[in-house]
């Protein structure tokens, strides 16, 4: 059924009709319980025998028609049918997941901008239906930041609508970012909407207040794709060095290293060439900045027991 579906597609792209990819019914009783149907279904999908018979592994219990449902589903996002494949081999959890939630999660990434710009409407326009046919159909397409989100975060599939709206809420709402800012750092570092509010929040007060960046040149610098701590290492090191002074209200600091660089140099250039110093230094500057943290948090606990007591 899933691979009539993709042939109807087909079809009518061919005639010039504008098709809007939908959601896959189920088909209790359809005989498809049989393996050679399945796989002769996956065949006309775009699977090859292998990956077909990869696919028929995955989750029996849940049967056909919930393997032929994900896999449909993905390919209409636009992935190749490899692509598609090792994501269900990765996440398992996606075959549980009714077609309609995955259209719909893909639907939400899409209006954030996680589509190369094009918003949800693009998903039933007559141009994009095409293009992610032949995606399907072994004519893979460059990946853009919706497939690569999903490939490389399938969470993102099965995160809680609430979690998500969070994270954008806080992003947009209390960290001040455009909406085109906002896309931009979906685009590049989607995980955000995998983080805790909370930790996120701290990972941009740190920047905005304590290095005194703003967020043009925070998104630039794809601030989200490295871990807290170790921009915090990293800055507080450069500072202590007298490498890095927090520029004034309302003033920029020219002479400061770009926040790129301090971000995504590797260690040793880092080192090397913003720091000018040894990694044996660096290394035991991050165990007294540890050893001090946790000396703070004590010292927070104590205060806490006085005043409660």
């Amino acid at each position: 059924m899933a691979g009539r579906l993709l042939r109807g597609c087909g079809r009518a792209a061919a005639a010039g009709w504008a098709v809007a990819p939908r959601s896959l019914p189920a088909w209790p009783g359809l005989g498809l319980h049989c393996g050679c149907g399945e796989a002769a279904e996956l065949r006309t999908m775009g699977f090859s025998e292998e990956q077909a018979r990869r696919l028929r592994e995955l989750q029996p219990s849940q049967g056909p028609p919930s393997r032929e449902e994900a896999a449909a589903q993905l390919l209409l996002l636009g992935l190749s049918a490899e692509a598609a494949l090792e994501l269900l081999e990765r996440s398992p959890a996606l075959l549980r997941l009714p077609a309609e939630r995955l259209r719909e999660r893909a639907g939400q990434l899409r209006r954030l901008g996680l589509d190369g710009g094009r918003a949800a409407a693009g998903a039933g326009s007559g141009g994009e239906t095409p293009r992610r046919l032949r995606a399907a159909h072994g004519h893979p397409l460059p990946a853009g930041p919706l497939q690569r989100a999903l490939n490389r975060y399938p969470q993102l599939f099965t995160l809680p609508r609430r979690r998500m709206a969070a994270a954008v809420r806080l992003l947009r709402e209390r960290c001040l970012f455009t909406a085109e800012q906002l896309r931009e750092v979906l685009e590049t570092c989607p995980a955000v909407l995998l983080e805790e509010p909370a930790r996120l929040h701290l990972h941009f007060q740190y920047a905005y207040f304590r290095m005194g960046l703003r967020q043009k040149e925070m998104v630039k610098a794809w601030l989200f794709r490295v871990p807290f701590a170790e921009l915090r290492n990293r800055h507080i090191f450069l500072e202590r060095r007298g490498l890095y002074r927090t520029p004034h209200k309302g003033q920029t600091q020219s002479g400061n290293p770009k926040l790129k660089d301090i971000l995504h140099l590797p260690e040793k250039d880092f080192l090397g060439r913003l720091a000018c110093s040894s990694r044996e230094e660096y290394e035991v500057f991050k165990k007294l900045l540890a050893r001090e943290e946790e000396e703070e948090e004590k010292e927070e606990e104590k205060d806490r027991d006085v005043l409660d007591g």
